[in-house]
């Protein structure tokens, strides 16, 4: 998209310290649009006139509901939203993890998504409807991986939540999609790495992504999540997408391929 179509537009970033989220800030700063950005360490971005930074915890929903209304008091209308914040620990088979690792991990990975996309429900429905909601998923959601069993049930959980939402909010004008991006060369790839056999099986499959390369860029990323947020006729062109009703959950495809 242009950016004079994008200059204007107020989208939120949750886990925008590094990674993915770090990545898509400074993609959707040099199109013009107004961030809100937040993580539990400091935004990769620092706050502006176009950049309203804060840390915060999205385990903390009163601390997000606080976020969204100081995003709207400085820019208005948030137009959309992305939950991208997220945690990979613990790792391991599960008869090995402890119940409160587990816990903590869901409190991050589907707990903060909840909080955050009910947070923006009240706001949209309270600027009369309409937004976009995009919760970052993973092909964990569809496909078990020894190793990471707390991982796939958050993301699984957050593909049937983001349907959930698209239900309840049809009627307001509000389209929610939960977007798998693709694999990306983060920290997170980089503790995926670090991990032995006996902890995660599948372990070689991420080295031979990265000796091939084989990596989505957040460039790219960034493109197709804006693509799929402002111009709804492009969504029949991802995996995912059903003609029998809405496309909620979505497949971004390979940079390379």
């Amino acid at each position: 998209m242009s950016l004079g179509e994008l200059r204007g537009k107020t989208a939120v970033i949750t886990g925008a310290s590094r990674g993915l989220g770090a990545g898509l800030a400074e993609d959707f700063h040099a199109r013009g649009i107004r961030l809100g950005l937040c993580s539990r360490g400091e935004p990769a971005l620092r706050a502006g006139d176009a950049v309203l930074a804060e840390r915060v915890d999205v385990r903390d929903a009163e601390a997000l509901e606080r976020f969204t209304r100081d995003v709207a008091a400085r820019f208005g209308g948030i137009d959309l939203w992305i939950n991208n914040a997220g945690v990979l620990d613990p790792i391991g088979p599960v008869r090995d993890l402890a119940v409160d690792a587990f816990r903590e991990h869901l409190d991050t990975n589907l707990v903060g998504v909840f909080a955050g996309s009910r947070s923006f429900v009240r706001h949209r429905r309270s600027c009369g409807g309409g937004g976009v909601l995009i919760n970052i998923s993973s092909g964990a959601a569809w496909s078990a991986y020894a190793g990471w069993s707390a991982y796939c049930a958050a993301k699984a959980g957050v593909e049937r939540l983001t349907e959930c939402v698209q239900e309840e909010e049809a009627e307001s004008g509000l389209r929610a999609f939960s977007v798998s991006p693709g694999v990306i060369d983060t920290a997170m790839q980089e503790a995926i790495r670090d991990c032995d056999a006996d902890r995660f099986p599948a372990v070689a499959r991420f080295h031979e992504l990265k000796r091939d390369d084989a990596f989505n860029t957040p460039g790219f990323v960034a493109a197709h999540l804006l693509r799929i947020a402002f111009d709804p006729d492009s969504i029949a062109s991802y995996e995912g997408a059903s003609a029998e009703g809405p496309s909620v959950a979505l497949r971004l495809p390979n940079e390379k391929s």
